[in-house]
């Protein structure tokens, strides 16, 4: 049975010596320890039976905390989504506090734990987040910085979507080895001029700080490392494709047999397909994957899923992925039709080749209201295809040429690309 809440905690909770039952506290450590804890999340720990953490916050308590019981310790479950419930219906009936570095709902637990047992529930106790830390100790204005967490299924590759001229980033590493990942990526984008300083056991009597180089790094390895760090990475003024979000990168960005979105046409389609932080867009016939791709790089809250038949492609669009900085972009390999009824429902829909009328149809019904669905076709086949649905559920049909200038002699004249027609509708809009 889990633990009964109160209907609203922030009424009733007007200190923490005032607590209501079967509201979990998530207390907030810094590396020193209970003593840098906030003064009501240090009375929450005293007063809690069970403490949940991680194994160095759980002998830090140990060394430090004195209370008038013993709170048993119990490290996270693993798998920790999953273990939570039923670490809560195992300890039902006893106070619960759970331990996490810093601020937790900074790159923390704390939003799990709303997540899962709602807002009511659990009274999140903040202390010094790294992030704060990292920014005085670099004079780094909060405005001024992105974030990148790296662990549970965060990969550094996503740096390279940060990356831009002059753009100030803070990386929470996973471990010792997360700095060399982080000059990897550096080295890899052309970014060898960036600036790396290593910022070791923030707010603990062992801090460090190491200003050094991509190259450097990458040659040291973790040997003098600390494991619990984290690395701000200053970008210089050079300008890489993969710092650029505008829709539209260069076709040039992606490896591809000629199954390609072009560029001018792929930034037709995302401006009707409209990405919105948070969803969910279906990259079907998805190629080298270059609409979905800068769907994900819009903003690190976008998902895709790719659907690609072919594995050499779909192998490729995997490549394309990492290399622009979306490595967490799901690819299935497979037919749209055979894989569409285990999907997620999606807020939006790409189809880039092999349209059909089941296809479109099975499409429409999986959508949500407002939800967009977007068809291309090169082929008169397709584009009547696009027609009979235009007709049948209204939208916009665009026909989309673009000629590009290029040498013609001694002179220079226009080269045409294949047509695309551009089938664009809204399911709030539909007419039928």
């Amino acid at each position: 049975m889990m633990p009964q809440c109160p209907p609203d905690p922030l009424s009733s909770r007007q200190d923490a010596s005032n607590r209501v039952p079967g509201v979990i506290d998530v207390v907030g450590m810094g590396a020193e320890g209970p003593a840098s804890c906030s003064r009501a999340g240090h009375r929450a720990l005293i007063e809690a039976e069970v403490i949940l953490g991680g194994r160095r916050h759980l002998d830090l308590i140990r060394e430090h905390l004195q209370g008038p019981g013993e709170p048993e310790l119990v490290e996270w479950p693993s798998p920790l989504r999953e273990g939570l419930s039923g670490f809560l219906q195992e300890y039902a009936g006893r106070r619960i506090a759970a331990v996490a570095s810093g601020d937790p709902l900074v790159a923390g637990v704390g939003a799990t734990f709303v997540e899962l047992f709602g807002r009511e529930c659990v009274a999140i106790h903040p202390a010094v987040s790294s992030v704060a830390l990292a920014r005085a100790r670099m004079g780094w204005a909060a405005d001024d910085v992105e974030v990148l967490r790296l662990g549970a299924g965060r990969h550094a590759g996503e740096l390279r979507r940060l990356m831009s001229p002059g753009r100030r980033i803070l990386v929470l590493s996973a471990d010792e080895a997360s700095p060399a990942s982080v000059a990897a990526v550096c080295w890899d984008a052309g970014m060898a001029a960036a600036r790396l300083t290593i910022l070791g056991d923030l707010g603990s009597d062992q801090e460090s700080r190491w200003d050094t180089t991509v190259t450097e790094l990458a040659t040291l390895g973790t040997a003098t490392v600390p494991r619990l760090n984290v690395v701000a990475v200053e970008c210089p003024t050079d300008r890489p494709v993969a710092g650029w979000l505008a829709p539209g990168l260069p076709d040039d960005a992606f490896d591809h047999d000629g199954q390609l979105t072009k560029r001018h046409v792929r930034a037709a389609a995302l401006a009707v397909l409209q990405p919105t932080p948070g969803e969910l867009l279906w990259d079907l016939g998805a190629g080298a994957g270059s609409v979905g791709i800068e769907w994900a790089r819009l903003h690190r809250r976008n998902r895709v899923v790719a659907v690609e038949r072919d594995p050499g492609r779909a192998e490729r669009l995997t490549r394309n992925a990492h290399r622009l900085g979306v490595p967490h972009l799901h690819v299935i390999i497979g037919a749209a039709l055979d894989v569409l009824a285990d999907l997620p429902d999606p807020d939006a829909v790409f189809v880039g080749g092999g349209a059909s009328r089941e296809l479109l149809d099975d499409c429409w019904q999986r959508l949500p209201a407002h939800g967009r669905l977007v068809a291309h076709g090169v082929t008169l086949e397709t584009e009547a295809l696009l027609f009979d649905r235009h007709a049948a559920l209204g939208g916009e049909l665009v026909h989309l040429a673009v000629s590009v200038a290029e040498p013609l002699g001694r002179y220079r004249g226009w080269t045409p690309a294949r047509p695309v027609t551009q089938w664009a509708v809204t399911k709030a809009e539909a007419t039928g």
